[in-house]
């Protein structure tokens, strides 16, 4: 009884919602026009979930990656990550929560040449003085380990493929052990084989780790490898588009 009690206070914790999103919008100038990118979208993502989400150029896919990670702040409208209201928080706050609780993967992986993987790893874990070296260190090689590169944490970038730059971007995402991860076309500059191995990492850091993942792909078989798809257009949900639509048609 009491393990049949532990397994559905897990599943309960687990199709919390760690990410609300309650009718947010951005909005912003661009010379004298008015652009908004996102408006009043609502979503939930549970924790743990690996979520796709898809759409044409300018749909605010992007948008609303950079808003979940802290990186932007919404013009109106609710947006919670892990309990916390991100836009009450000032910039200080933002930098230091991202910190600990928000990895991010870029397409272009964004490595610094001239430092080795482990050195590029380790970046993150310097903004953090109450480290020692040696637990950064161990910190590094357990991340380089489970992406599958500690055979080449002496390695530069430009001696590395494309997929394994990736693998680094991503165990440098990993190396604070944040809870959500967000990643921006992180199968966009490979190809299919080092794709696949790199949404198969995904998955694992999802299913196995319980890391809450946000994805914008133009792939649908990078989108396939999520536990669920969402498709944005004009700042929406599709989902919501069509009901607003079927609500003013009444």
């Amino acid at each position: 009884m009491r393990d049949s009690k532990l397994t559905k206070d897990y599943l309960i914790m687990k199709n919390e919602p760690f990410i609300i999103c309650r009718g947010l919008s951005k909005t912003y100038k661009k010379g004298e026009t008015t652009v908004t990118p996102l408006q009043a979208l609502d979503l939930n993502v549970p924790k743990g979930e690996f979520l796709a989400l898809m759409g044409p150029s300018g749909s605010g896919k992007t948008t609303l990656l950079n808003l979940i990670a802290g990186i932007d702040t919404p013009t109106t409208g609710g947006l919670q990550v892990g309990g916390r209201e991100l836009g009450k928080m000032s910039r200080g706050e933002l930098t230091e929560w991202r910190a600990h609780h928000c990895g991010y993967i870029f397409q272009l992986y964004h490595l610094v040449p001239i430092l080795t993987a482990f050195e590029n790893v380790e970046l993150p874990l310097l903004l953090d003085s109450s480290l020692s070296r040696s637990q950064r260190r161990d910190r590094v090689e357990a991340a380089l380990e489970l992406v599958g590169l500690s055979g080449r944490s002496d390695h530069r970038p430009s001696e590395l493929s494309g997929g394994q730059e990736q693998r680094v971007a991503i165990a440098r995402a990993i190396v604070a052990d944040p809870e959500l991860l967000v990643a921006d076309e992180p199968t966009g500059d490979l190809d299919r084989e080092s794709a696949t191995q790199i949404l198969d990492l995904l998955q694992r850091l999802s299913g196995e780790m319980g890391k809450t993942i946000v994805m914008v792909t133009h792939d649908a078989k990078a989108a396939d490898a999520a536990s669920r798809t969402l498709h944005l257009e004009k700042g929406q949900l599709v989902e919501q588009m069509s009901a607003m639509a079927e609500g003013g048609a009444q």
